[in-house]
Parts: C-alpha cells; structure tokens; sequence
C-alpha cells in the first residue's frame, strides 16, 4: 500500500487504499496513522476497498495552526468523502478515531444527510465518554508538550542510564510519545487542551443516542487505557449497537487480536446486511 494525497478546500489529505468493493474507512487512534489499522484493512480487502485516513494534524495530512476540536475532524472527513466522491461506505474507528466516527454519525443524523450513505459503523475500544478519572493520568506526559530542544537533549541524556536499569521498554515508550508530539500537532492540541474535567467539551456520551447507524462496539477485555465501561455506554446509548469483548485483548487489540477483530466485523457486517 502506497500512500495518496488529495486536495481538500484548504487541507491535503493523505490517505492508504487497498481492495475494491463498497468503501470502508478507517480512522486511526491517537499518535496513529494510516498504518495504524494496517491489519484490519489487509484483514478486510478481501471484499471491501479499505481506505485509511490520516486525519487533520496526523501523518501527512495538512497540519494547520489550530485549536484541533472533534468537529474539525468531522469536516474533514466529510469533504474527503466528497472529494472521492464515496456515494456509500461503512465507518470503522479505532480509540480516538473511533470518538471522531461517533461524532460524525451524529453529525450527520442532525443534519439529515443521506447523501453519502454511512452504510454501517464499528467503533473499535472508542474514546470520547467523559471519564474525570483521567485527571492527573497523564501528567507525566506534560514536560514532553514544551516545545524547546532542551527535552530532547535531556532524553538524550537519559537514554544510557535506562539501558543499564534495564527499563529501556519504559523509556522508549516516553521518547516515542515525544516524537509523535513534536511531530503531530493535533495530539500536542489534545493534551494541553484537556488537562481538566471541565475541558471536555465535545464528549459525545450525551449525543450518541441519536446514531441512527447500525453500529458494532468492539472492546479489548482487560483494556488498560479505555476502561471497558466506556465501550459498554457506547452499546447501550447507541440504539442499533452490539457489543463484541475480545478475550485477553487491551488496547492494541488492533495488532495483537487483528484476526479476531476482522472476523468480528465481517460476521457482524453479513448479519446486518
């Protein structure tokens, strides 16, 4: 799969596409990309024409100056949609994706819009139910959103030391955070913009009851980042929603469960057709 751009009313959007059939796309999670569901497109392709996009401030996208909200993300979706001129598609998102694919279906059930049809949607370990639990849960992460050489050259520093008390794993999970900061400015918008409860302002658990979208909510068992509970109201608030568990799944279900979770959607997509 080679990536693609196209040109939007003032953005570029990048994007990946492999099969043919009715369109399926997929919406990659946060520090994601258009490689980030790579094995559930591959998974898909047999009968369906997997397109990944990277959103607004991701991968290869135009990464503008800007605030990035949820509904900047659903604009964008919806004139890349139009750009490609997608009469019909199914909706697949993946944690914050996932939250923008809510969003969306929302959106266009508010606006009446039947024109491209949203054929059906899954919404894989979604983000966007208001949980003040994660106060404080990424604090950690703060001092890697300054925007000063100095935190690379103190990584730098630190590189050898985490080597030699063998917490190399930890370390380059920090250092590959830090990288996709400096290098995607929606995930740094994210994080300074939601620091407190009262910043989250474009949650969807009060709105999702209005997707009228045959939906399929898939959720890793022992999900460390999205507690399990977030997936559960998506189901239950969704009026055309099932809830899938995968067993022994966490939050990269998407590249340790693939199998499972292609096969989840094929199923559910034969029974819902």
């Amino acid at each position: 799969m080679s990536k693609q751009t196209i040109e939007l009313s003032k953005y570029t959007a990048a994007y990946t596409s492999i099969g043919a059939g009715i369109p399926v796309i997929l919406l990659h999670g946060f520090f994601g990309n258009a490689w980030t569901l790579g094995s559930i497109a591959q998974g898909l392709s047999v009968n369906y024409c997997c397109i990944s996009l990277e959103l607004l401030g991701f991968g290869d996208s135009s990464k503008p100056d800007i605030r990035y909200r949820i509904e900047d993300h659903v604009e964008f979706l919806k004139e890349f949609l139009t750009a490609k001129e997608i009469t019909k598609f199914y909706l697949l998102g993946y944690s914050y994706g996932a939250w923008v694919a809510a969003a969306y279906a929302v959106d266009i059930h508010d606006r009446q819009i039947s024109i491209p049809q949203l054929a059906g949607m899954v919404l894989l370990a979604p983000a966007g139910i208001r949980d003040d639990s994660f106060v404080g849960r990424y604090d950690y992460l703060k001092p890697l959103l300054w925007q000063t050489p100095l935190v690379d050259l103190v990584l730098n520093s630190i590189a050898p030391f985490a080597r030699l008390i063998g917490n190399e794993k930890s370390f380059n999970t920090i250092r590959a955070a830090r990288e996709e900061i400096v290098s995607q400015p929606a995930a740094r918008s994210f994080l300074i913009d939601r620091l407190n409860p009262e910043d989250a302002v474009d949650t969807v658990e009060n709105d999702i009851d209005r997707i009228a979208t045959p939906t399929l909510v898939i959720a890793g068992e022992i999900d460390g980042t999205i507690p399990l509970w977030h997936s559960q109201a998506y189901a239950q608030k969704i009026p055309q929603a099932s809830l899938d568990i995968i067993p022994g799944a966490d939050h990269d279900l998407v590249q340790t469960h693939a199998r499972e979770v292609t096969r989840s959607i094929v199923e559910y997509w034969n029974r819902s057709s």
